[in-house]
């Protein structure tokens, strides 16, 4: 692999899809606004080919809306939907444990388990400010992507990537919003013991305990939502909440 294919720029088609994703969490547009192809292209300083493109994209993640007359809209998101996103996520990730637990894993990958359960314990030695949110959130991506890889199916890899690219349904989803909270610390300490315990029946081969832990560590994302909804602060700094319905 070249220097240049390490450092490679994102194209524009990426930029056009990541800028949108951005805008539409980020609380630029209201819920049901029809988006402007050329309004988008001009603030993300791209043409209207990749911003159409990335909409279209968009829209079969089920991201925003087709309009019937043409165009795109910012989709509303029923709480009850999300919550049967993540549900499914839990059902994958825990069938990828559980065949990961059942064919056994590479030394390599569950070195690498070692390595990132050792690095989240050391950021949990530290509290509230000081901890280091930005590294917890990609350690914490990182767990579940070695996951996914480590059942050696291609087909489940590629749903779970599908349905992590739901709005409100990955891992990480909501998940820093809550920092400010007493209890933040304490959800992630739970966190981190069930990451343990699914390497440990993996390793142990012990599938069906894999698959159960997994499915059930999924479902501190439907916690987290349930809190998100339920927390005026919460609201007041997370923008994206004002797309979800109940």
């Amino acid at each position: 692999m070249t220097n240049e294919t390490l450092e490679r720029t994102p194209s524009q088609s990426e930029r056009a899809l990541s800028g949108i994703r951005e805008l539409l969490f980020s609380g630029v547009f209201t819920p049901g606004a029809r988006l402007s192809e050329p309004a988008i292209a001009e603030r993300l300083q791209l043409s209207r080919t990749p911003v159409r493109a990335a909409l279209a994209r968009l829209e079969q993640e089920g991201a925003v809306d087709a309009i019937p007359s043409g165009g795109f809209s910012v989709r509303k998101f029923a709480t009850d939907d999300i919550l049967d996103t993540i549900e499914l996520r839990g059902v994958l990730e825990g069938t990828a444990a559980r065949l990961a637990a059942e064919r056994g894993i590479a030394p390599a990958h569950s070195m690498a388990f070692r390595k990132l359960l050792s690095k989240i314990d050391m950021l949990l030695k530290e509290t509230g400010a000081k901890l280091d949110h930005d590294t917890y959130t990609a350690c914490n991506a990182a767990f579940h992507d070695l996951v996914k890889e480590s059942c050696g199916s291609s087909v489940i890899a590629r749903e779970i990537d599908r349905l992590t690219a739901l709005p409100f349904a990955s891992p990480n989803a909501l998940l820093m919003v809550q920092r400010d909270l007493p209890e933040f610390h304490g959800s992630l300490v739970l966190a981190q013991s069930q990451h343990r315990a699914i390497v440990e029946a993996i390793e142990l081969r012990e599938g069906s305990r894999a698959e159960a832990l997994a499915r059930e560590h999924a479902r501190l994302a439907r916690r987290n939502l349930d809190v998100a909804m339920n927390d005026d602060r919460i609201k007041a700094r997370f923008p994206a909440l004002t797309l979800v319905t109940a």
